[in-house]
C-alpha cells in the first residue's frame, strides 16, 4: 500500500541535453524549426491531395493519412520538449500526464508503421495486378485498412500504456530521454519488469518485423514485376513511385529496429537519445521532402495549386 500511494505522488523530470543554456537554446531553435517544418509539411501534402481531384486514388488517400499521423505524432513529443529544453528549471511531468504522452506515442507511431505495410500492398497491387488494381484497392477496403491500421495501434498501445503504468514508481525520477519512451520509463520501476519487457518485445515485433516482412516480400515481388517491364521508361516510373515509400520505410523501420528490437539490457541511454531525435524529430521533416521530391504528380499538383491559390 505504502508503495501504491507514492507512485501517485510521482513527478517525472526530463534529463537536460546541455547544462550550457547557450547549447540548450541552440537545441530549442533546432528543434522549433524541425517542428514547424514537418506540420507545415505535412499539412501542405493533405491539402494538395485534399484539392486535387487527380490524387483522389488509393495511393494518395494512404499518403494523406500518413501525413495526417506525422503531424500527430510529432505534435505529441515537440510541444513538451520544446518546453522542458526552454525552462531553466527542471520541468516536471506527472504520472499520468507520461503515461498519456506513452500511450499516444505508442499509438500513432505503432498505426505509422503498419500503414506503410498498407501503402507497400497498394503498391504490390498496382504493379503486379495493374488489370485488377481498382477493383482489388476498392475504397471500402482502403477506407478498412487505413482504419485497421489506428484499431490494432490503439490496442496494443493501451495494452502496454496500462501494464507498464501498473508498476510502482517510488519517487520523483529523472527520464533518460526528452519524452516518456517505454524503456527509459520502465527503469524508473522499483520492481521486476521481466513481463513487461517481454510484453514490450512481442509487440516490437508485431509493429517493426512483422510489417517489414510483409514489405520486403511485398518489394520482391514489385521488383520482379518491374524488371519483365520492357521500356526504360516504364520501368523508371515503377521505380520512381516505390523509391519514396521505400526510403522512408527504410528510415522508420531503421530507427525503430535499433532502439525496441535490442535486447533490453544492452540499452544505451545516449544512443536512445541520438536515435529517438532522428525519429521523433527529423524523420517527420524528411518524409514530406522525400515524397514531393521523388513523386511528379505531387509536385505538378502542388505547382497547379499554387499558381491557383496566386492567381486568386
Amino acid at each position: 500500500m505504502e508503495g501504491a500511494n507514492q507512485t501517485g505522488m510521482v513527478r517525472f523530470h526530463f534529463r537536460p541535453f546541455s547544462k550550457l543554456p547557450e547549447v540548450q537554446m541552440l537545441i530549442f531553435v533546432a528543434f522549433l524549426i524541425m517542428y514547424l517544418v514537418s506540420i507545415s509539411g505535412n499539412v501542405s501534402i493533405s491539402l494538395i491531395i485534399w484539392l486535387n481531384r487527380s490524387l483522389h486514388t488509393p495511393m494518395y488517400f494512404f499518403l494523406a493519412n500518413l501525413a495526417a499521423l506525422e503531424i500527430c505524432y510529432s505534435s505529441t513529443i515537440a510541444p513538451l520538449t520544446l518546453a522542458s529544453v526552454l525552462s531553466t528549471e527542471r520541468a516536471l511531468i506527472s504520472l499520468p500526464g507520461c503515461g498519456t504522452q506513452m500511450f499516444f506515442f505508442i499509438f500513432l507511431g505503432s498505426a505509422d508503421c503498419i500503414l506503410l505495410a498498407v501503402m507497400a500492398y497498394d503498391r504490390f497491387v498496382a504493379i503486379c495486378h495493374p488489370l485488377h488494381y481498382t477493383l482489388m484497392m476498392s475504397w471500402r477496403l482502403c477506407v478498412q485498412l487505413a482504419m485497421g491500421s489506428l484499431v490494432l495501434g490503439f490496442i496494443l498501445a493501451m495494452q502496454l500504456t496500462v501494464l507498464i503504468f501498473q508498476l510502482p514508481f517510488c519517487s520523483s525520477k529523472e527520464i533518460s530521454l526528452f519524452y516518456c519512451d517505454v524503456l527509459p520509463v520502465m527503469r524508473l520501476a522499483c520492481a521486476d519488469t521481466w513481463v513487461h519487457e517481454a510484453t514490450l518485445f512481442v509487440v516490437s515485433i508485431t509493429v517493426l518485423t512483422i510489417p517489414f516482412l510483409l514489405i520486403t516480400l511485398s518489394y520482391v515481388f514489385i521488383v520482379a514485376a518491374i524488371l519483365k517491364i520492357r521500356s526504360a521508361e516504364g520501368r523508371h516510373k515503377a521505380f520512381s513511385t516505390c523509391s519514396s515509400h521505400l526510403t522512408v520505410v527504410l528510415l522508420q523501420y531503421g530507427c525503430g529496429s535499433l532502439i525496441y528490437l535490442c535486447p533490453s539490457s544492452s540499452y544505451s541511454p545516449e544512443r536512445g537519445q541520438v536515435v529517438s531525435v532522428v525519429y521523433t524529430f527529423i524523420t517527420p521533416v524528411l518524409n514530406p521532402l522525400i515524397y514531393s521530391m521523388r513523386n511528379r504528380e505531387l509536385k505538378d499538383a502542388l505547382r497547379r495549386t499554387m499558381i491557383r491559390f496566386l492567381l486568386s
